[in-house]
């Protein structure tokens, strides 16, 4: 709805008084507006991608290698030797998926990784499919990062245990509010912390190998490895144990999704982060793992496997509590690789007309912060659903991203097989490997975790496919209705009339006369008589025609104490005779936050009563007022003022 600003010209400290005291607040914690010359300022480079895209993947050493142990600790003790080469198979499929979205990157620079590439060579239904399994890890991944970065914290500090969800939500508060500012500002943020997680586990996997400071550690917590096996080591178990091992992957995909972040060159940068990811997530997996069967480390309550390992490699001093805090910290802050792909994916999706299109708007920071705080608050009501649980939200984990895996991979392999460059047909095997192993671990996925809480990700992708395909409708709808393919002809004959409600005499009442004649050539003014105003009334009249401001006045009576209905009555008379109404209502702007609470009861009424009217444009004209309490300035000419400030405050 558009808003005239008047004539008369505000203090000059009013754009910093209007705002208030939550303004303020807003923009201290936010940032200032950026202009687009500023935008490289929230480019990242090489380094700088590890902390923005790539936390969730690093972080997953936490979480990946404990998963495996609780799937093996049903068989019994005699099954934790499994960890070891389970761990190498992953790693293996870790190599295959870094070589192949490297080859991602350099084929779609422009980013939206798997869904950019099934929306290019798979057809719509199945970029939808990538879409919305992308949509769900994403939220998982937050998810499930705050809850395991809360749970580490617990285990360095047990008696925070009752705090579980305020912990959670303190923690997806921070990082939203950093992601609000920009990608830049949350990756320099976060960069200290991940340099200190990855060297610190880097010092535990080497003093763990060569000398561990603690080998005899009393590790705190029952153990959840079962002394009565109930299952038996089967292919089922080591499958089961690989698919809950394979969430460690989850976030390799995300720098894929999130190349245009990257700084010029943006291929080079982003294929290079991609390999340095893949290094140093296969290095601390392996040596997690070793140091895992070699202190014959399993499962505990209230104590996670990585814990364990740290206190027995570096012992519990100075040294322990700096790395345990980063883990916490990194853990906490892996949820950013999904604040930097998932805005990203539904700005695509918004673009495409898949989602509302408010989600490919940017904000004055220049980030997409509608995605931001959609994924926030979807985050948190998991969290609470699960009351911060991680092994809960485990058998929903990595489903998604896996089926974004093998969707990405299989176009790629159409891709190369277009697009024939030098050596296509080794980049299209590479696609074509990582296309079927990562096709079966969807499948294990599944088969092995679907009655375990994974049926809840198979049931919501296609409900989000059938929400996009809804809204894509509607667009195409309103695209025929608006004429969006054709050339329309402009209405030049239309003719307009606009209303003003007033209320007695005043600047504000001039303001709206002086914008209501530069809107159209006809204008009224109405008052609404209420019964025990009618005395009130003729001499608002009897001002008026002393005035003579040029625009008529019309009374007009009720024996109601509502304004609602006689103007609603009184405006559809006049579409008989005009095409098209402009309300325009006069606005009172106090600088004071709370005084506005005093205020423009006439325009809350009047625009909620006419906002389904489809001839009716509903438009304001906004006064600015420094100081209620001083003296009152006159118009000039101005016979003095008739009736109270807010006459219809009897509104119902």
């Amino acid at each position: 709805m558009p808003e005239t600003t008047p004539s008369p010209v505000p203090p000059a400290n009013s754009h910093r008084d209007r705002g208030g005291l939550a303004n303020s607040a807003f923009r201290l914690v936010i940032g200032k507006p950026l202009r687009s010359t500023e935008m490289k300022s929230e480019e990242i480079s090489t380094f700088s991608g590890l902390p923005a895209l790539s936390l969730d993947a690093l972080t997953s050493v936490a979480y990946g290698p404990e998963a495996i142990m609780v799937v093996l600790a049903t068989a019994g003790l005699g099954a934790l030797h499994l960890v070891l080469p389970i761990t190498i198979a992953i790693v293996v499929l870790l190599a295959i998926l870094v070589i192949s979205y490297r080859q991602v990157i350099e084929g779609y620079p422009e980013g939206g990784g798997c869904y950019a590439v099934s929306k290019a060579n798979l057809g719509r239904g199945i970029s939808l499919l990538a879409g919305a399994s992308l949509i769900v890890d994403y939220t998982l991944t937050v998810a499930v990062s705050v809850s395991a970065g809360v749970e580490a914290l617990v285990s360095a500090f047990p008696t925070l245990s009752s705090l579980t969800v305020p912990l959670c939500i303190a923690i997806l508060l921070v990082v939203t509010l950093l992601n609000l500012r920009g990608l830049g500002d949350a990756a320099r943020a976060f960069f200290l912390p991940t340099a200190v997680f990855v060297l610190g586990l880097f010092l535990v996997i080497i003093f763990g190998l060569v000398h561990p400071l603690a080998p005899h550690a009393h590790a705190q917590g029952v153990s959840l490895v079962t002394s009565h096996p109930i299952e038996t080591i089967s292919i089922l178990l080591i499958l089961k144990a690989f698919s809950s091992g394979c969430s460690a992957l989850t976030g390799v995909e995300a720098i894929a999704n999130g190349v245009p972040t990257f700084r010029q060159p943006r291929v080079r940068h982003a294929k290079r982060t991609e390999l340095l990811l893949g290094v140093i997530l296969g290095v601390m997996l392996i040596g997690l793992a070793i140091l895992a069967g070699h202190f014959h480390i399993g499962p505990r309550t209230n104590n996670t496997v990585l814990n364990q390992i740290m206190v027995i490699a570096i012992g519990h001093g100075v040294l322990y509590y700096i790395i345990a805090l980063a883990v916490v910290l990194e853990l906490a802050l892996a949820a950013n690789t999904s604040f930097g792909g998932l805005p990203l994916l539904a700005g695509l999706l918004a673009q495409d007309g898949y989602l509302p299109h408010f989600f490919a708007l940017r904000s004055d920071r220049m980030v997409l912060a509608r995605g931001i705080i959609v994924l926030a608050i979807l985050s948190a009501l998991l969290l609470i659903g699960v009351n911060g649980n991680t092994n809960t939200l485990i058998p929903m984990f990595a489903i998604g991203v896996f089926t974004g895996f093998t969707l990405a991979q299989t176009g790629m392999v159409i891709h190369w097989s277009r697009a024939k460059p030098s050596r296509w047909q080794v980049r299209a095997a590479l696609n074509g490997v990582g296309a079927v192993l990562t096709a079966l671990a969807t499948i294990i996925f599944i088969a092995t975790k679907f009655f375990g809480g994974a049926w809840i990700v198979v049931v919501v992708v296609p409900l989000l496919i059938l929400l996009f395909l809804r809204i894509h409708s509607y667009y195409q709808r309103v695209q025929g209705v608006l004429g969006l393919d054709t050339k329309p002809i402009v209405g030049q004959d239309e003719s307009l009339l606009v209303v003003i409600p007033v209320t007695n005499i005043s600047r504000l009442t001039a303001t709206a006369l002086s914008t209501a004649k530069e809107l159209a050539q006809t204008q009224i003014a109405i008052r609404v008589v209420l019964p025990d105003q009618h005395a009130v009334a003729t001499e608002l009249q009897q001002q008026w025609n002393d005035w003579d401001p040029g625009v008529e006045l019309e009374l007009i009576n009720t024996d109601y104490q509502s304004i609602t209905e006689p103007v609603r009555d009184f405006i559809a008379n006049k579409l008989l005779d005009y095409d098209r109404i402009i309300l325009l209502i006069p606005v009172l702007e106090p600088h004071k936050l709370r005084h506005r609470l005093l205020h423009n009861q006439l325009n809350l009424v009047l625009s909620s009563a006419f906002n389904f009217e489809p001839r009716v444009v509903i438009a304001r004209v906004v006064l600015v007022v420094d100081d209620l309490a001083g003296d009152r300035e006159q118009i000039a000419g101005a016979p003095g003022s008739a009736g109270s400030t807010e006459p219809f405050v009897h509104e119902q």
